[in-house]
Parts: structure tokens; sequence; C-alpha cells
């Protein structure tokens, strides 16, 4: 169904395949995984691919992000691995500081609550 605003309720579960060290799985686990959720997980629609690129990265002037590239790769992997039209799985990588680059790249969901709600405050860690 649909919501008001332009945005759409999502009516089945959603899992989007993440950066490993974000507890996802790896770009050579990622066609795997997308086979596994689409043949054994029936409550399951796999909708796209995420990943979180590296913090802090910072980019010389007209260079590509290396995460953003991988995970194209990876959206092309699944894709053709598993015959399925590349423009049905959405691709969910940028945030506040790269989500343009993240779009020219073909991000079709970004994360921009920084640039909403300002920068988190994260506790400081007890030393060990």
């Amino acid at each position: 169904g649909g919501g008001g605003g332009g945005f759409e309720a999502i009516d089945e579960p959603t899992v989007h395949l993440l950066a490993a060290d974000k507890h996802g799985v790896s770009p050579e686990e990622c066609t795997d995984l997308a086979r596994h959720i689409i043949e054994s997980c029936d409550h399951l629609r796999l909708v796209g691919l995420m990943t979180i690129g590296q913090i802090g990265r910072v980019l010389e002037p007209g260079t590509q992000n290396p995460d953003f590239l991988e995970l194209v790769r990876c959206r092309t992997l699944v894709s053709e691995e598993l015959r399925l039209p590349a423009a049905s799985l959405e691709l969910s990588m940028g945030m506040s500081s790269d989500f343009e680059h993240a779009i020219d790249l073909g991000s079709t969901n970004v994360r921009v609550g920084s640039t909403i709600f300002g920068q988190r405050e994260y506790p400081a860690k007890p030393s060990a």
C-alpha cells in the first residue's frame, strides 16, 4: 500500500546485504546469501543490497568511493548469477557527507539523518 508524502508502506520484511564490517556478509558471500533468501526464506523478499562505506574516507577530487563501486559490482554479480534484473535490486549507500556521490553511482536509498537532526554524540567508551 502507499502512504502520504511520497513514501510507500513496506508490506513485507526486508533484508539488505550489509558490508562485512557492519555484521553483514563479504562481497564474496553476497550471491550465496541472496540465493538463500530467495530460495529458503518464504517470509522475506530481497529488495536490495546495502553498504556503509568506510567512515571518514577522504577521496581525492574526481575519484569514486571504492565501497560504493564494490556494492555496484555485488549487485551485478547477484543479478547475473540469479538471473534477476539489476534494476530490481535497490542499492542503499551514502550518508549525509557523500549521498550525492552515492546517487551518482546508482544509490536508491541514502541515510541523511545527521543533515536533518545534527551530528550524533556517542558516549565515551570506558578505557580497558
